[in-house]
């Protein structure tokens, strides 16, 4: 599933679906884990606002989001995230590399942050 064909009725059943999580047993260690990717929101609006970009703790969320959610992480993040910060958020994928082949079609025409990606490589 490409994330332009995530919506509202089929975002939960799709997250479901992909979460691959051993230690979880209840639907709060779910919820726990999905909650990362508003964690990751709100430091990217923060970075799109500010400036400050808190390069770490988005790593240790993103990777933890892989790990549960393997691909599918990637079209969880793109439908949750607003547009504008679609760039910041493609570094991060591209640091990590960790665009898929599909929907890598889809990804491709987003342009990446060059500040972001150039704070990434510093690392």
């Amino acid at each position: 599933m490409r994330f332009d064909e995530l919506n509202e009725s089929n975002y939960l059943l799709f997250a479901i679906k992909f979460y691959n999580n051993p230690q979880s047993v209840t639907r709060e260690d779910f919820e726990s884990d999905l909650k990362r990717i508003r964690y990751i929101k709100r430091l990217l609006k923060r970075y799109k606002n500010t400036g400050e970009l808190k390069i770490h703790l988005i790593l240790n969320h993103l990777i933890i989001l892989f790990n549960v959610f393997d691909d599918a992480a990637v079209p969880l993040l793109f439908y949750n995230l607003e547009e504008d910060l679609w760039p910041a958020i493609k570094s991060f994928l591209v640091f990590l590399n960790r665009i898929p082949e599909y929907p890598k079609s889809d990804i491709t025409g987003i342009p990446v942050d060059d500040v972001c990606l150039q704070e990434l490589k510093s690392l």
